[in-house]
């Protein structure tokens, strides 16, 4: 019988933005370490050891963090990344993984992304939902679309070409120049365009210019702002 030897896996994790963001937190809810403490059924020196780096919570514990500081949208993921860098190349008994924490926000449809403001939200829990990660911290109820069609991609310049996936998040405030996901009455579907002003009125305009703008009044409706775009192979 041949036994294998295990190959070695050094592994650097980072929870910087997990703890920058559980910081802010409290400081928004005016909220005291004991307290939070309370919340997860940890100790205070426990919350203290976590937020100042000499101890590191387990994955379930940063996630329990998260939903009592009102976050039940974020979860936190493990990202493994090999790596490449100069300097820094795994030997041939060695392999190096990066692990960072991220967060996952749910991938939706371009019609029930249209129901992000109003009162009633679909579960994003729910059985099937699908998720991708994300170093974008969002405040509210943020979610990936797939990009269709052709609208979007222009001959130079920035350019979303079908099929990547772009990150939306609702709370972040539409102003021209934005990549914006909107719901115009022509349609049940939101679309995706360029918010841009000319002569004191707001269009939203497609990168592909075969494509005609369309105004925006007030039977438009902003539902968020694109802040990323990635391509999945």
């Amino acid at each position: 019988m041949c036994i294998v030897a295990p190959i070695p896996i050094r592994i650097v994790w980072r929870m910087d933005k997990w703890i920058a963001l559980v910081r802010t937190k409290l400081r928004e809810l005016k909220l005291t370490q004991e307290k939070l403490a309370e919340r997860v059924g940890a100790s205070q020196g426990g919350v203290g050891h976590w937020l100042n780096k000499r101890r590191q919570p387990d994955l379930p514990t940063m996630n329990n963090v998260l939903h009592a500081l009102g976050l039940e949208h974020l979860e936190v993921a493990l990202v493994i990344r090999e790596r490449n860098e100069a300097g820094d190349t795994p030997g041939a008994d060695e392999y190096t993984y990066e692990i960072t924490s991220a967060f996952r926000y749910p991938v939706r449809d371009w019609v029930s992304a249209g129901q992000v403001n109003e009162k009633v939200q679909p579960d994003y829990a729910s059985p099937g939902t699908v998720f991708e990660v994300s170093d974008h911290y969002a405040k509210g109820a943020a979610f990936w679309l797939q990009v269709t069609g052709d609208a979007m991609t222009a001959p130079v310049g920035v350019s979303i070409a079908q099929g990547m996936m772009i990150l939306v998040d609702p709370d972040i405030e539409a102003t021209p120049g934005k990549m914006v996901i909107a719901l115009t009455p022509e349609s049940e579907a939101t679309t995706f365009r360029q918010l841009i002003e000319e002569s004191g009125q707001r269009y939203l305009k497609p990168l592909n210019p075969t494509y005609p703008k369309t105004l925006f009044d007030d039977k438009c409706r902003i539902i968020g702002v694109v802040v990323q775009a990635t391509v999945k192979f």
